[in-house]
């Protein structure tokens, strides 16, 4: 199953609107739920010469080995250079200058030529922008005025996690495109598809989200997110100094293997804190499925109010768990401020 049987639907309305495409699209929700795919296959349909009944592009024409190839005349892609790095397609270079995590203004003045020559073959130009939030003020600016005059037969696609973080002035040239949860049994059905084992439980971490989930799987974030159950699970009989040295090696030992893992660390935490306020009203968890039974019994021996404080504390250690002075310390205060939950009055 692809991304367009994904978003079948989504991706049947954006084929409707072929005939009458306004200049600029934001494609806009969670993270994970595969939008940048959406958006690429959407541009790539777009440009090719011969597409399939179902709007989907043939692949094995001109434009979509051009495409392909990352050289077709009518398209860009504007991303981080860090993004482009990761996914392979970036120049590291010999300078051993760190790649920006930003869209620069440079990048969007580099679409001046571009726009402002006719198209190939008469056809339609396609700029991609993904993530568009990673766009600062002054490239954000720079780009509104391209949107405020566009060019003819000219589409921007902009993909956005975090529409709320563009400019109003952004947000209000687009027209938007949410993008929702695709149906549990469809995504577990996409993840089993794409060798996910367990896909029901990834599923539920992920937040619905499948294209996370499946990253999640392969990232190896199950050491990780076991041994943090391993003490968030003891309850009252959580030992919070040993805890904290438990999951500091386990950090440390991450440092080699993946970004921030204390704020990755953090966000699990996060997310098990909500399951565990979920239980206390008796309501269905949302992450932690598979360990419903064990949150429910936490939550029958935790004190309600203080619970309540503690999930709104545990914002603080989120914000503070890229850059903490001493990790030791950070968990240790975190680990106390779990234990006393389940102290009574």
């Amino acid at each position: 199953m692809n991304i367009i049987e994904l978003h079948s639907e989504l991706w049947n309305r954006l084929q409707a609107r072929r005939g009458q495409l306004p200049h600029a699209l934001l494609l806009g929700g969670l993270r994970g739920l595969g939008k940048f795919d959406l958006a690429r296959a959407f541009a790539a349909s777009l440009l090719c010469e011969n597409p399939r009944e179902n709007g989907e592009a043939c692949g094995t024409c001109l434009a979509c080995n051009w495409l392909s190839q990352g050289n077709h005349p009518d398209f860009r892609l504007l991303q981080p250079d860090a993004l482009a790095e990761s996914e392979g397609e970036g120049d590291a270079g010999d300078s051993g200058k760190k790649a920006s995590q930003q869209i620069t203004i440079d990048q969007v003045r580099g679409l001046d030529d571009f726009l402002h020559v006719g198209t190939h073959r008469a056809g339609l130009r396609v700029v991609l922008v993904c993530p568009a939030e990673a766009m600062n003020r002054n490239t954000a600016n720079a780009l509104l005025k391209t949107l405020e005059e566009p060019a003819p037969d000219t589409l921007f696609l902009l993909v956005s996690h975090e529409p709320e973080r563009l400019l109003p002035t952004i947000r209000s040239r687009c027209q938007t495109v949410a993008i929702a949860k695709p149906a549990t049994a469809r995504a577990r059905e996409w993840l089993a598809a794409a060798g996910v084992g367990d896909a029901e439980r990834w599923l539920a971490l992920a937040g619905g989200a499948p294209l996370l989930a499946a990253e999640l799987d392969g990232s190896g974030e199950s050491r990780l997110i076991e041994a943090l159950l391993e003490q968030l699970s003891r309850g009252p009989g959580l030992d919070p100094l040993a805890a904290a040295a438990a999951l500091d090696k386990v950090v440390k030992a991450e440092k080699g293997g993946g970004a921030a893992p204390m704020k990755r660390l953090m966000e699990w935490a996060q997310k098990w804190l909500v399951d565990l306020s979920l239980a206390a009203s008796r309501l269905p968890v949302r992450y932690f499925v598979t360990e419903s039974r064990q949150l429910e019994s936490l939550a029958a021996r935790s004190d309600a109010q203080r619970l309540l404080a503690f999930g709104r504390k545990a914002l603080q250690y989120r914000r503070h768990s890229e850059h903490p002075l001493n990790s030791r310390l950070f968990l240790e205060d975190f680990f106390l401020g779990y234990a006393a939950l389940f102290e009574r009055r």
